[in-house]
């Protein structure tokens, strides 16, 4: 199979691109610009701009399959204002959509959101919900994934939560205790490969997350512990908090603000977790404290 991952050059990307092609499949990652490292072995580059659907069209031609994990953080204010979420996201995925159909690609895996909800709180949250309308309502065989935070070498979660809870006493919303299913990269890759490549998917949409439930205070505690350093965490009431960040929402260069504050009103876990649905077990998954080298 011929496959295009669009994002491909990322930090889910490039694992997610290296093993497809372990598995036999031709390879291609896109992105905006040239990779900066060389991409695994057996991969090749195109460069295309999701926001762009004359930039991809001939990109995406001549491919069986289409990944999309072009996104934006949720983690962090746009440089270009929270409306990029709906330009990346959902523009960015109606072009890549259109492309498949109008190539003829057949499959298509849609990496969403856990709780993506076209009416939801965010942003972040409205704009993965409204593409994903638009997976479901394309003539492809597609395939949803909504991954909780994913970790790993690379990724951003712990560092993130590291700024916003610096060591020793840190002030933290609701005291930090918006809840995170976090999954190792490690883990989540085999799982997408399988929801692409494996029929029995199509059509599917699948809530994954890792083996724990952790609080943001337990996560800003695991992470300055594997740096040798202590928090404790001061609680702050979530009115005081939104006061708090939607100011800093107006402050160039932070990049933390109201629609950052108002995930944090939310918990980012499974009611049931879909990883089952690959044969996985949650106790066979990587666990935060195991990654940071704490066990």
């Amino acid at each position: 199979m011929k496959v295009l991952v669009a994002g491909g050059d990322g930090f889910i990307g490039r694992p997610l691109c290296a093993e497809l092609a372990d598995r036999g499949h031709d390879v291609t990652a896109m992105s905006r610009s040239p990779p900066e490292e060389p991409l695994p072995a057996g991969v090749t580059h195109e460069t295309g701009d999701v926001t762009d659907y004359d930039s991809i069209e001939p990109v995406v031609d001549g491919h069986d399959a289409v990944v999309n994990l072009v996104a934006l953080s949720p983690l962090f204010s746009p440089k270009g204002g929270e409306e990029q979420h709906f330009s990346v996201h959902l523009e960015g995925t109606r072009y890549l959509v259109a492309a498949a159909e109008e190539t003829g690609a057949d499959r298509f895996l849609q990496q969403s959101a856990l709780g993506a909800d076209p009416d939801g709180p965010t942003n972040y949250i409205r704009a993965k919900g409204q593409a994903e309308e638009v997976v479901r309502d394309s003539s492809l065989d597609w395939t949803i994934t909504r991954p909780s935070v994913v970790f790993g070498d690379g990724g951003e979660f712990v560092k993130f939560t590291k700024l916003l809870a610096p060591p020793y006493v840190t002030p933290l919303p609701g005291s930090g205790k918006t809840r995170f299913q976090p999954i190792h990269v490690g883990d989540l890759v085999p799982i997408m490969a399988d929801a692409l490549l494996l029929d029995e998917h199509i059509r599917g949409t699948y809530d994954i997350g890792g083996p724990e439930k952790l609080t943001m205070a337990e996560v800003a505690r695991l992470g300055h512990r594997a740096d040798g350093r202590g928090v404790n965490v001061l609680p702050v009431p979530m009115p005081m908090a939104k006061i708090g960040l939607s100011v800093l929402d107006y402050v160039p260069g932070f990049p933390f603000g109201a629609d950052q504050y108002r995930s944090l009103e939310m918990d980012n876990t499974v009611d049931d977790n879909d990883v089952t649905a690959f044969d996985v077990d949650e106790s066979e998954l990587t666990t935060l404290s195991s990654f940071l080298d704490l066990d």
